[in-house]
C-alpha cells in the first residue's frame, strides 16, 4: 500500500509534532498529543481516544503489524529514520507514533457502574514518574476513577504516558480543584479517607466497602488542610523505620489494595 511519506526533519508538520511532544502549551492549545508504542496506542484506542494520524518507520514497524491496529479513519504517514528519531521519546522504541485528541477530564463526566465506587485521589502530584505509577496502581486495582486535585503536570506529558505504560488510557480520570472535588464527593455521598498523620488511625481499621475515596498527597507537602477537615477519617500507614513518609505511589498502592481486599477484589 502506498502511504504519504515524510523524510525531512525540517518538514513543517514534523516541526509542529516536535512542539507537541516537548511543550505542554502546544498540547493544550491544539488538544492533541503524541502516543508512542503499539501497546500504548492499542490501549488508547480501547479507551476511546480519537486517533487522527499514525506515523510509522517501516524498518521497525511493518505494514502487516499496522493492519492489526484498529485505527479507523486515521491518516497513515511513512517516515524516515531521521524523522522518527526526532519524534520518538524513548531510547528503545517500536517504530510507531500516533497523534490523538485529548479528553477534558471534567469531574462532571465521571460515571460509576456501581453504587459503591472506589476512587483514588492524588493532590498536586508533580513528578511524571509518580503520576504514572499511581495510574498503574489504579489500573491494577481496577478502581472506578482516579482524580487529580490541583494538577501541576500536564496529563499528556510523554513521561506520564511512558511511566504509566499506557494506564493513562485505561483509567477513568478527572481533574479539578480540591474544593471542587470535595464538593463532588459530598454530593455523591462518597466517604473521604485522607492519608494524613494528624488525628489519624491505622488504615486497616477502617471499612472501605461503601462508596469511598482514598486521598494521598505529595511526600514533600502532604495534603492540604481542606482534606483533613472534609475527611470522614484520616488514615495512616504504620511506619517502623526512621522516617515518617514513603513514596506516594507506594502509599496509594497499600491503601487501595486494602480497600480491594475488603471488597474481596470484586
Amino acid at each position: 500500500m502506498d502511504f504519504k511519506q515524510i523524510t525531512s526533519t525540517q518538514n513543517s508538520y514534523i516541526k509542529e509534532l516536535v512542539l507537541l511532544k516537548d511543550k505542554s502549551k502546544n498540547r493544550k492549545q491544539s488538544r492533541l498529543f503524541l502516543i508512542e508504542g503499539e501497546r500504548e496506542i492499542s490501549l488508547a484506542i480501547k479507551g476511546k481516544y480519537e486517533i487522527t494520524t499514525i506515523l510509522f518507520y517501516p524498518e521497525l514497524f511493518s505494514e502487516v503489524a499496522l493492519d492489526t491496529l484498529k485505527i479507523g479513519a486515521a491518516e497513515v504517514i511513512e517516515v524516515s529514520k531521521e524523522v522518527y528519531q526526532k519524534l520518538a521519546h524513548r531510547s528503545t522504541t517500536e517504530g510507531i507514533i500516533a497523534i490523538a485528541k485529548n479528553k477534558l477530564h471534567s469531574i462532571e463526566s465521571l460515571q460509576f457502574n456501581t453504587p459503591n465506587p472506589l476512587l483514588l485521589i492524588a493532590e498536586a502530584p508533580e513528578k511524571p514518574g509518580n503520576i504514572g505509577a499511581i495510574l498503574r496502581t489504579a489500573d491494577a486495582a481496577n478502581v472506578d476513577a482516579v482524580i487529580i486535585a490541583n494538577p501541576k503536570t500536564d496529563l499528556y506529558n510523554p513521561n506520564i504516558i511512558r511511566s504509566s505504560v499506557g494506564c493513562l488510557f485505561t483509567n477513568q480520570i478527572a481533574t479539578g480543584s480540591t474544593d471542587e472535588i470535595i464538593t463532588f464527593l459530598n454530593q455523591n455521598n462518597i466517604a473521604i479517607y485522607s492519608a494524613i498523620l494528624q488525628e489519624a488511625v491505622n488504615y486497616h481499621e477502617q471499612n472501605y466497602t461503601n462508596a469511598s475515596a482514598i486521598v494521598v498527597g505529595t511526600e514533600a507537602d502532604g495534603l492540604s488542610d481542606a482534606w483533613r477537615k472534609a475527611s470522614k477519617q484520616n488514615i495512616k500507614i504504620p511506619m517502623q523505620g526512621e522516617i515518617d513518609s514513603m513514596n506516594v505511589s507506594v502509599a496509594a498502592g497499600i491503601l487501595i489494595f486494602e480497600a480491594k481486599r475488603q471488597r474481596n477484589f470484586k
